[in-house]
């Protein structure tokens, strides 16, 4: 998240350096995570922030979220969706940048899952996708990821064209890395 906040004030890490007074090696341990900001000094917290123009609670807090389960997590966005409405949704998720920090924080299905989604939105809503997410685009996971509640079912009827028929049904912009996702906007 520092290095997306640097992006956006155009500071380099020697400039944040010394508008905060920070040791340069400690912006760049923060940056290459070898140290984590949630363990740094309120005074070091206070001073990014307030070159950065974000709330302390904001920059640290981003790096404390819990994490949930990859289900609970879906299920969360696509009432979100819902809640919101597309477009709605699409700018609040663009305009927080969530989906380079849950990359960032290697939380790799949530990243992958939310940029899924707004790909898809911006599909269903004739909106070009945003091109800043291209090189996170690249990237597709290994082994297919299922719905837990699929899965479910394929393993207790041991019939492999449950996995093949929703794979063959999912959505493009899930299916992109790997991900099976067949219905996101019936939720209850």
């Amino acid at each position: 998240m520092l290095k997306e906040l640097m992006k956006n004030k155009n500071l380099s890490m020697y400039r944040l350096s010394k508008i905060t007074n920070i040791p340069y090696s400690t912006i760049s341990d923060i940056c290459l995570k070898k140290t984590k900001i949630e363990k740094c000094s309120a005074e070091t917290i206070y001073r990014l922030s307030k070159a950065l123009e974000v709330s302390m609670e904001d920059l640290v807090g981003a790096y404390c979220e819990p994490r949930t389960s990859f289900e609970n997590f879906k299920s969360a966005i696509c009432h979100r969706v819902k809640e919101d409405g597309d477009i709605s949704f699409l700018i609040k998720v663009l305009e927080s940048n969530v989906v380079y920090t849950y990359y960032e924080r290697e939380w790799y299905l949530e990243s992958f899952y939310l940029l899924g989604m707004v790909d898809y939105l911006s599909r269903e809503n004739g909106i070009p996708i945003c091109k800043e997410y291209d090189e996170l685009r690249e990237h597709k996971f290994e082994k297919p990821i299922y719905p837990a509640s699929l899965y479910t079912v394929y393993v207790v009827t041991n019939n492999k064209k449950v996995l093949r028929d929703a794979e063959k049904n999912a959505i493009p912009e899930f299916k992109r890395f790997n991900i099976i996702e067949n219905e996101v906007r019936d939720v209850i």
